[in-house]
């Protein structure tokens, strides 16, 4: 019997494999009520404040800085209260997932699609190239270029490694690249390993299927939901 067909035996509640629900897994340790955009908004806080934090800006040059977390706040806001809408349809979706390091990662939807670890960034009225520049680029206006493709990477290769380890076999992630607030979406005919979307295109996931049953993505849920999955990667 393989692992998946021993997992799907196990009920929810059995205290013996308390990595599979609410029923015992302690507070500190579910991060299902992880919001959108927590871990940027922890950084925000650690920010000085008010005159002091005005002058540090001018000193240091963190106005810019400040500048882009708010903007990466509210990308992952819009992305994520998208993804949750998908609820409805079988998905099943986390937010704010804390890494060694300081890192997190942003969004992670399982569902009857599968598995998606989506990062979502807001380029508001800009033009988008993805993949042309580079495996690991997006271009921006035309100007400069952002390593998007690399982080999204990441963060999927991150999810498989842990969600694999806790339920003790291969777990298939595919990375999701979200655009919010974005003009123009281009995507490179080159680029395969990478999903890149418009955040208007996300309701459109409710339609996909055919890779996870309802059991396993409880299962999966379940065990991304805890904390102690993502320690030690």
């Amino acid at each position: 019997m393989g692992v998946w067909e021993r997992a799907m035996e196990i009920p929810e509640e059995d205290p013996r494999h308390g990595r599979r629900g609410p029923l015992w897994l302690h507070p500190d340790d579910d991060l299902a009520p992880n919001r959108p955009g927590e871990t940027l908004l922890g950084e925000l806080a650690a920010r000085p404040a008010g005159r002091l934090r005005r002058l540090g800006d001018r000193l240091l040059l963190r106005a810019a800085e400040t500048d882009a977390l708010r903007s990466a706040v509210a990308a992952e806001q819009t992305a994520g209260t998208l993804l949750d809408r998908l609820s409805g349809f079988g998905w099943r979706v986390l937010h704010s997932l804390p890494l060694p390091g300081g890192t997190g990662l942003p969004h992670l939807a399982i569902g009857p699609g599968g598995v998606l670890a989506v990062r979502s960034c807001r380029h508001r009225g800009a033009r988008l190239r993805a993949g042309f520049d580079g495996a690991d680029l997006v271009s921006v206006n035309g100007r400069r270029t952002e390593p998007h493709l690399r982080r999204c990477r990441r963060d999927a290769q991150v999810a498989a490694h842990a969600l694999g380890r806790a339920c003790g076999s291969p777990v298939a992630v595919t990375p999701l690249l979200v655009f919010v607030e974005a003009a123009d979406v281009a995507v490179a005919p080159t680029l395969r390993d990478v999903e890149v979307l418009p955040e208007r295109a996300l309701p459109a996931l409710a339609e996909r299927g055919g890779v996870l049953k309802p059991q396993e993505i409880d299962l999966l849920y379940g065990l991304a939901r805890d904390r102690r999955t993502w320690r030690g990667l």
